[in-house]
């Protein structure tokens, strides 16, 4: 954490910030929910995300990840349990949080001033949260959720992950069914956590944009948990977006590259890197530290997508709450100021700052939700 959260410069608004990720209702699970024992509308070091922090860095929409771990034994009622707490938030503090489920909701949001309610949107991190079921798929959007990464860290039956066992060779027939099935109620196909193949099943079967809620450029930093540039490419083709995430051991090659280590070592100590429980125990005993990663190497990384898939196509997905350490100078949500205060050094003008704080993901969702709309009407 930072102890002096960033700020913007005298006279400056921060530029209005959609992120894409932020796993804080995992860590509201670890108190039982209780939101006077984790009271966001104060000051709380031990994570990267309350509401101040989320006001100094401009936060007007936030996708909340509604991520329950894939061998949980019941992953729909924790699932469910997930989306009642971000509703519990919006019902606590209802002059910092408004439930979002329409564009028009963000729209709004982001036209308001830096004081309205933030727009709150619900992302289900994982496709084992709806058991294999089109029913619960449908149940959960009825309920809020607006996007659905299509794995996590371990495959489904139905669709491959990128750190996971190959089961399908991307998307198997069910696996092409869910994404047809979102396309048609209006709910974001996320490929973020997916394996290349999934990610090329989804670009050929979707109708609709689709979106990487929290991942990076392999191309700057080989890890599997990133986007190469011909899948970039074709994403920016389609309308997608893709949200930069800041995560150390997916931005900083060196940071990447001890992971990897790590992670070949706990196989063989028997400890299975897609149990995150398992991992971060593991990772606690280790006897080196992760190599610091740094805003730059964020910089870096969205330099080169816009490069790729070009400035109307990126945007940012911290996934702040969801890993222990954040990059120096970016060590938490206040963070985004400094973030724009760097693009701006390297000539980003501010109505690219913009496209990139949520226009673009804003657009990406009233395509996909045009889309819906067109095939509901055909039946």
């Amino acid at each position: 954490m930072t102890d002096a959260p960033a700020a913007p410069l005298p006279g400056r608004s921060p530029i209005p910030v959609v992120d894409g990720h932020n796993d804080l209702p995992w860590e509201l699970r670890e108190v039982g929910y209780d939101l006077e024992r984790c009271d966001i509308s104060v000051a709380q070091p031990q994570l990267h995300t309350d509401i101040a922090r989320l006001r100094q860095g401009g936060v007007r929409g936030q996708f909340w990840s509604v991520f329950v771990p894939s061998d949980i034994p019941d992953p729909v009622t924790a699932t469910l349990e997930q989306i009642d707490a971000v509703r519990a938030l919006a019902r606590r503090w209802p002059e910092h949080f408004a439930i979002a489920t329409e564009p028009d909701h963000l729209a709004a949001a982001l036209a308001a001033g830096p004081d309205a309610p933030i727009a709150s949107m619900l992302g289900a991190e994982g496709g084992h949260s709806i058991a294999g079921s089109l029913a619960v798929l449908r149940s959960l959007h009825r309920l809020g959720v607006r996007y659905m990464t299509l794995t996590h860290n371990s495959s489904t039956p139905w669709a491959d992950s990128a750190t996971g066992e190959a089961l399908s060779g991307g998307l198997s027939g069910f696996g092409r069914e869910v994404v047809r099935e979102m396309n048609r109620i209006g709910m974001l196909v996320d490929l973020s956590h997916v394996a290349e193949s999934t990610m090329r099943d989804a670009l050929v079967v979707s109708e609709a944009p689709v979106i990487f809620s929290h991942s990076s450029c392999r191309a700057v930093g080989d890890s599997v948990r990133n986007v190469p540039d011909d899948v970039l490419a074709l994403m920016a083709q389609r309308g997608g977006t893709c949200m930069l995430a800041f995560v150390p051991r997916f931005v900083a090659p060196e940071t990447i590259a001890w992971a990897a280590q790590l992670d070949a070592d706990a196989r063989a100590a028997g400890v299975d890197p897609a149990d995150l429980d398992a991992r971060r125990a593991f990772e606690a005993a280790y006897p080196e530290t992760a190599p610091p990663a740094t805003l730059a190497h964020v910089v870096a990384h969205i330099e080169h997508a816009r490069e790729v898939a070009g400035v109307d196509h990126i945007g940012l997905g911290g996934d702040y709450d969801g890993t222990p350490v954040m990059p120096v100078g970016l060590e938490d949500v206040a963070s985004y100021p400094r973030l724009m205060d760097a693009l701006r050094e390297r000539s980003w003008s501010e109505e690219d700052l913009v496209r990139l704080g949520g226009q673009n993901i804003l657009a990406t969702w009233r395509e996909a939700d045009a889309v819906a709309r067109d095939l509901r009407s055909r039946g």
